[in-house]
């Protein structure tokens, strides 16, 4: 498992972080940000913005 960790990474280091600290509970509060963050992303560019906003 610390092999799998360690090739992700800064998310990996996070990852092995919360997975030592026993805060499991906090995992998917940081999916929902990545999703957030690449749905910003997307939506900034002008080829995919037409699709990401009839979602909403």
């Amino acid at each position: 498992m610390q092999d799998f960790f360690a090739r992700m990474g800064i998310l990996g280091e996070l990852l092995q972080f919360l997975w030592k600290r026993k805060l499991y509970w906090l995992i998917p509060m940081i999916v929902i940000l990545i999703m957030f963050a690449v749905l910003i992303v997307l939506a900034g560019n002008p080829a995919t913005a037409p699709f990401i906003y009839t979602l909403f």
